[in-house]
């Protein structure tokens, strides 16, 4: 029987995809390397070390990563202040959720800068949730489980209570491998893609019945 829910952040509560890439090419910039939109594309949703490392590995960029993340994300607050908005359907499924007395966690890759300024952004309190999981809670990032099964631990769940919701293709893994059921949103990958999902829709103003009755 379900029991509590675990969010992802980007790309299921808020699209900020967009702007931490492009802080991350301004980044790159300022260190006079070029780097691409598609060069993040491997790296998402496994951390902003991984994000940000994956494509200076890629280009032989040897980075200061703390220094480099940091000054990402001073870059990310500038350019993304005011900018971003929840997407659909967030405020009411987190209130349906809380109205069937649902225990709620955000386990996120990102650092807990990252995660209070989308937070803010999109008037979601972080009181919202019962637990919070940030990226640097967890050694091993998505794909593996940790960060579900850290996540789960801390509502006093055991993970088989939990539904899992996510946008990319290594959160899925990581709530399957985790013992989570999945519901998987189209924000920023395919269906296909996200094939390994119990459930897949579009956004939380579209999910379906069965993803909060078991």
């Amino acid at each position: 029987m379900i029991r509590g829910v675990l969010f992802d952040m980007d790309g299921v509560l808020v699209d900020s995809e967009a702007f931490i890439c492009r802080a991350a090419i301004m980044m790159f910039g300022e260190l006079g390397v070029k780097v691409q939109e598609t060069d993040f594309l491997p790296f998402v949703g496994m951390g902003e070390n991984r994000y940000i490392g994956g494509v200076a590995e890629k280009y032989g960029v040897k980075l200061e990563i703390e220094q480099s993340k940091a000054r990402t994300y001073a870059i990310y607050e500038t350019i993304a202040y005011n900018q971003l908005k929840a997407l659909p359907g967030v405020h009411e499924f987190v209130q349906e959720c809380r109205e069937r007395g649902l225990k709620l966690a955000l386990a996120t890759s990102a650092d807990k800068v990252k995660l209070e300024v989308n937070l803010k952004e999109i008037g979601l309190p972080e009181k919202t949730f019962q637990a919070i999981i940030q990226g640097l809670d967890v050694q091993r990032k998505k794909p593996f489980p940790d960060i579900y099964l850290k996540a789960a631990e801390a509502l006093g769940l055991s993970p088989s209570e939990c539904l899992v919701i996510e946008d990319a293709v290594s959160g899925v893994k990581s709530a399957r491998s985790a013992g989570c059921r999945c519901l998987a949103l189209t924000t920023s990958f395919t269906a296909g893609d996200l094939s390994e999902a119990d459930w897949i829709c579009s956004n939380l103003g579209d999910v379906p019945g069965e993803a909060l009755n078991w």
